[in-house]
């Protein structure tokens, strides 16, 4: 059923009067920073610079600070626009399992991606997926696709009132609409909206990376909502250590996990399921270059897909793929863009107030300039 007018209308009103939750604080990306960064990036420096890939956010803030409040939102990534239900060689891989993300075992036993990837919070999973079944079901009828789609999630649950079930179907339907190629918008949007990082604050960054010789592209998004202040590392200064006030006002004892961390990985490299969990377990150490140790609390939780699809022919699919001796490019392009793409969420995001009044900081950019002067 589509959303009914009162729905939408109620979401128009929530977007009109809601009291922005952040202020500017410099720079947008990291290399507006002068963090220095190897590898050489596509156009957009984004996920979307994968030949057909889009990404959409629908943000949900509400005008108030108080115990309802609302900080959160979707985020959805086509591999190939929302104009097709085509299947895609995909692949997961798990680091730490303390999250969800749903559909992973048809993923691994079928070997392909059916439909987009949403990123959300913990307890809007369930109102994603049956609005992205409904959603299928409407766009491609008769198909069985989207029947068992990919949500994953990360707890907002700080910032946001997580238990209020904010996020409606008709949420999810506007990041949908709103997917395109080109520039992604990064931190305090979408399902990162409500997000914390090294308890600074976080949510959505991506990246991108075009291999030497083949020239295959690469590229990651990331819902960043992980790590333990001390730990966090950039550019091999421990800034972390360095930077040890700005931390989370209000409540900080009632939030002792440590978060989690999504990452969406998209190549038009043509490979085969096994090769692009290879590409999956390739984000952790890019994490660990940043100072993640994947806490017991964290949920860590990577999807690869390739838009290089086989032909079928004849009722046989006939597969092409780059030999496991030629991977390597593609695996250091994953490590640079997946480090790139949450440090981009974190210096796009601005500083937020939200649920009962607590507050996270924005990675404070001049402080961090003298940090990683030479």
């Amino acid at each position: 059923m589509a959303p009914s007018l009162f729905v939408l209308f109620g979401v128009f009103l929530n977007l009109l009067f809601a009291v922005p939750p952040t202020f500017a604080e410099g720079p947008e990306r990291a290399r507006d920073m002068g963090i220095i960064f190897e590898g050489k990036t596509g156009r957009y420096n984004a996920i979307t610079d994968v030949n057909g890939v889009t990404v959409g956010h629908a943000t949900v803030v509400s005008a108030d600070t108080g115990p309802n409040a609302a900080r959160t939102g979707v985020t959805v990534v086509f591999p190939g626009g929302s104009g097709t239900d085509e299947r895609y060689p995909a692949a997961t891989h798990v680091l730490n399992g303390n999250g969800e993300m749903t559909g992973t075992v048809w993923v691994a036993e079928s070997g392909f991606l059916e439909g987009p990837v949403v990123l959300t919070n913990t307890h809007s999973v369930g109102t994603a997926h049956q609005a992205l079944i409904a959603w299928g079901q409407r766009r491609f009828p008769g198909t069985e696709a989207y029947s068992l789609p990919v949500v994953a999630e990360t707890w907002d649950g700080f910032l946001n009132d997580i238990n209020g079930f904010h996020v409606t179907s008709a949420h999810v339907e506007a990041a949908i609409q709103a997917a395109a190629s080109g520039p992604v918008a990064e931190g305090n949007v979408g399902g990162g909206t409500g997000m914390v990082a090294y308890r600074f604050k976080g949510g959505i960054g991506t990246a991108s990376r075009v291999t030497d010789g083949t020239g295959y592209t690469v590229g990651v998004l990331v819902q960043a909502n992980y790590g333990r202040r001390e730990d966090l590392i950039i550019s091999g200064v421990p800034v972390g250590r360095m930077i040890t006030d700005r931390m989370p006002a209000r409540g900080i004892d009632r939030q002792r996990r440590e978060g989690s961390i999504v990452a969406v990985v998209a190549t038009d490299s043509p490979l085969l399921p096994h090769q692009l969990q290879r590409l999956a377990r390739r984000v952790p150490l890019a994490l660990g270059k940043l100072g993640s140790v994947a806490t017991n609390s964290s949920g860590d939780l990577f999807v690869a897909f390739s838009t290089a699809l086989p032909d079928l022919k004849k009722g046989v699919e006939r597969w092409r793929a780059v030999p496991n001796d030629a991977l390597d490019p593609l695996f250091t392009a994953v490590i640079q863009a997946t480090e790139e793409a949450v440090l981009n969420a974190m210096i796009a995001a601005k500083t937020m107030t939200g649920r009962d009044g607590n507050t996270v900081y924005a990675l404070p950019h001049e402080r961090l300039r003298k940090l990683l002067k030479p």
